[in-house]
């Protein structure tokens, strides 16, 4: 199966979606579309060939404050940015119907695609943060080479990590 990531619109089916956490589950049935209308994120989806929804993932803007960036990356930045630009990939689930399939790791690459190109040619952004749900969402995100910040829980991959990925 060929699998596809686009923008979340109306012909998707988001009804049977269950990636087993309510929270998640929760939002992208009740909340995405109120999101993306009021431009808080943006969402993205992977669906079969009947539309129904496999798995998704939420992009917006943030800030991380300088002080709770490791010193090997505050020593790279200017001084003067108490906060500094990042992106925000706030959720990311995968129907467990679909586990074992990489299709979490799929969806983090396409996110970590469009992060560093908005970043190179649109608005500034120096890091990509998630803020992990669980144990499980840590160990994943760790295995990508995401570093936590301490005192926040949440976790960050540096642009320049990630352009380094994709530059050919």
């Amino acid at each position: 199966m060929n699998y596809e990531i686009e923008p979340l619109n109306s012909t998707h089916i988001r009804k049977n979606f269950s990636c087993g956490k309510s929270i998640l589950d929760d939002y992208i049935k009740i909340q995405a579309s109120q999101d993306i209308r009021r431009k808080i994120s943006t969402c993205f989806v992977l669906t079969d060939e009947k539309s129904n929804l496999i798995g998704y993932y939420t992009l917006s803007n943030t800030s991380i404050e300088r002080a709770n960036l490791p010193n090997e990356i505050i020593k790279k930045l200017p001084p003067s940015y108490k906060n500094l630009p990042a992106t925000l990939l706030g959720r990311l689930a995968v129907d467990k119907n679909y586990l074992g399939r990489k299709l979490g790791e799929f969806l983090l690459v396409d996110a970590m695609k469009k992060s560093v190109l908005v970043a190179k040619k649109s608005i500034g952004s120096m890091a990509l943060i998630v803020d992990p749900i669980d144990d499980i969402a840590i160990a994943f995100y760790t295995k990508y080479g995401f570093i936590i910040l301490p005192d926040s829980g949440k976790m960050f991959l540096p642009m320049q990590t990630i352009n380094s990925l994709f530059n050919d």
